[in-house]
């Protein structure tokens, strides 16, 4: 079986689906050449799950990432560029995000924009800074068409952020992290019209309510559950896919 991809970016790796995501791409049994896997600080105490696991697994490069940082994530495309030795990079998922619960009554200007900071602006500046080694991979690819193996960015979202059916659930109310999952869905549509000609897929994808401490323990999903569905659904990702809405089993979302 060959592997999703060569070489693979996560975001927010020290936690909750991102670490998840991590551990089960090294554990596969054609895992990919390098699995870069982010986080704000590796070296303290939250990132001693990511080291423990980068322990276990050669292919696992831990990097130092905040994506509300712009001289952190140059430094951290000076890191991915030594490991890959001048190939491009394969698969960015832009996972790291934040949720604050808040009401219309509760909500403060600055929470608003710290929260829109890091769900929306960080994830597309992280897409700036890598683009070129993104673009790098799609263009030596002897692959046709579009998929993960050649060039992709997956941007993990959530179903709250969807207008069409995003007020099905019902939950305390948490106005910056739905605003900005709604723009970071158009972000990721932008993205996807402005980058097909280059070959490279961009996807919105939901990775379902999952038991992580944004989650809560009352989600209904596991986060290995969720993992290894969102992994069978980039498996599969075409150009058919690149600028939709989907969740972890790939059913489709309206905007």
């Amino acid at each position: 079986m060959a592997p999703l991809a060569c070489s693979v970016l996560v975001t927010g790796s020290n936690r909750g689906i991102g670490l998840e995501l991590v551990q089960q791409l090294a554990e596969t049994t054609d895992p990919p050449e390098h699995i870069f896997a982010t986080c704000r600080n590796p070296a303290g105490s939250q990132g001693k799950a990511l080291r423990e696991l980068a322990d276990k697994h050669p292919t696992i490069h831990v990097v130092q990432l905040d994506v509300k940082d712009p001289s952190s994530l140059k430094a951290a495309v000076s890191v991915v560029e030594s490991h890959l030795n001048g190939k491009g990079l394969n698969l960015l998922i832009n996972n790291a995000g934040v949720a604050i619960y808040g009401s219309l009554e509760t909500m403060e200007q600055e929470e608003m924009l710290s929260v829109f900071n890091t769900n929306v602006v960080g994830p597309t500046l992280v897409v700036k800074e890598f683009l070129p080694l993104l673009k790098k991979a799609a263009r030596e690819s002897a692959t046709e068409g579009m998929s993960c193996g050649k060039a992709a960015i997956i941007n993990l979202t959530s179903r709250l952020g969807s207008i069409g059916r995003g007020f099905e659930f019902e939950g305390p109310p948490v106005y910056s992290y739905r605003v900005t999952k709604a723009a970071l869905n158009m972000a990721t549509a932008c993205m996807a019209s402005e980058l097909q000609s280059e070959g490279v897929l961009c996807t919105a994808l939901h990775p379902g309510w999952v038991k992580t401490d944004m989650g809560t323990a009352e989600a209904p999903l596991t986060v290995e559950c969720s993992v290894r569905g969102i992994l069978r659904v980039l498996a599969n990702l075409s150009s058919l896919e690149t600028g939709a809405f989907l969740d972890w089993e790939g059913n489709h979302f309206p905007w």
